[in-house]
């Protein structure tokens, strides 16, 4: 792996915090040390950092989660800010390639010395630079990506404000083999960091179960043709399809099994292939798909939409022109726990003083509905998931808090 050009930070967590600087009891003649400053934090402002995807493969959750994140963060500077501070977050797209996302990683820590990295999105890009940016003292907040490696092994600098793919994947196979009657489980997915850990947890519930997967078709991002692959799994006899794919390549998956007439299957995704776009296909392709999550879409026009969301949902139109989807309610979220641990913090603020905030949110529940917990030893946040699939156009959530 590519070492990010990075240098220690004294003190990883918040030793580089703000010193007291009264001078009561100290013996006469004796100057007290002076404040040492904390990157990122100044009388006036807090800054934050991400590394995106803004115009890759992953654009649609690269952009939804900054417009989420700088909805919150702009109400809460529209009044003050947090103990006299606005937000400020700065934000450089990779197009979800690793050398771009280590070089925007030096940029963040090292001119721009920002606080913590919120919410950048991507495994691989997110795995290439956390150990050197851990170095530097910078936590790494809500990463968009459901990787064990963001909070696995535990990590005082790592939190995440949804489950992994790897939990998400072995609920979606007991769940269809137990309730669904599936038998014969296949996976197609992304041959990176991301799509394997999608194929070894398809690969532990199914022999945890006494199966064994069927077939697996590994691809590169930049493929294009899937009809292969799809005549090869049906073949196989497989009759549930585990994805580890991202939006694109997943509606071209789901494009060729419509074309070669393959629908005795079931096609079930995670968080990082759910969108709107694909059930927007107008193909239909879509029709069926299912996929796991830790938050379900909304959607406007639905009249069991509490007045909280759809206050939220019209002020997002508003700002952006457009339906907001998951991205979105995620970036948002994220801003607003964020919010929280600062005002928890206190004015007198360091990483560590910030990450013991986050610890201490134990009884976190977002607009729309869904809990977050943390804890001194738990910074996973959630490991439930829930089930969605796409029915005329539209995500439709089936069942909520799933695990396997």
């Amino acid at each position: 792996m590519k070492k990010l050009l990075l240098l220690a930070v004294a003190g990883a967590l918040g030793g580089c915090g703000p010193t007291d600087q009264s001078t009561q009891g100290e013996a006469p003649g004796v100057e007290a040390a002076p404040a040492v400053a904390v990157d990122g934090v100044t009388d006036t402002e807090v800054v934050f950092g991400t590394h995106t995807d803004l115009s890759g493969a992953i654009a649609i959750w690269g952009v939804g989660v900054l417009n989420g994140a700088r909805m919150r963060f702009d109400e809460v500077n529209e009044v003050g800010g947090v103990h006299g501070r606005e937000i400020r977050y700065i934000v450089e797209d990779t197009q979800y390639q690793v050398p771009r996302a280590i070089q925007a990683a030096n940029k963040l820590i090292h001119r721009d010395k920002i606080f913590a990295m919120l919410m950048a999105v991507g495994t691989p890009t997110n795995n290439a630079v956390m150990e050197e940016q851990f170095e530097a003292g910078v936590p790494n907040i809500f990463p968009g990506s459901g990787a064990r490696s963001m909070v696995e092994p535990f990590h005082k600098l790592m939190l995440s404000q949804h489950g992994t793919y790897y939990d998400e994947i072995r609920a979606a196979v007991k769940y269809f083999v137990e309730k669904e009657g599936k038998t014969t489980p296949c996976v197609m997915y992304l041959n990176n960091e991301y799509g394997l850990e999608i194929a070894e947890a398809a690969q532990d519930q199914a022999a945890e179960m006494g199966l064994e997967v069927a077939e697996m078709a590994a691809h590169k991002i930049t493929d294009t043709e899937f009809t292969a692959p799809a005549i090869r799994l049906r073949n196989a006899g497989c009759d549930l399809v585990l994805m580890g794919t991202v939006h694109r390549d997943t509606i071209l998956i789901l494009e060729a099994a419509r074309k070669i007439g393959w629908d005795d299957v079931a096609f079930v995704g995670n968080n990082a292939a759910y969108g709107q776009v694909i059930a927007d296909q107008e193909s239909g392709s879509g029709e069926g798909y299912y996929a796991f999550v830790h938050m379900a879409k909304i959607y406007e026009d639905d009249e069991a939409l509490t007045q909280v969301e759809r206050d939220w949902m019209r002020r997002y139109r508003e700002r952006y022109g457009e339906e907001a989807g998951l991205p979105a309610m995620e970036g948002y979220r994220g801003a607003d726990l964020v919010v929280v641990a600062l005002e928890r913090a206190g004015r007198d603020l360091t990483r560590e003083k910030f990450i013991a905030a986050m610890e201490s949110i134990d009884d976190y529940t977002d607009i729309f509905g869904y809990k977050i917990v943390f804890g001194p030893d738990d910074h996973k946040g959630t490991s439930e998931s829930a089930l969605s699939v796409v029915r005329n156009g539209r995500w439709v959530t089936l069942d909520t808090s799933i695990t396997y």
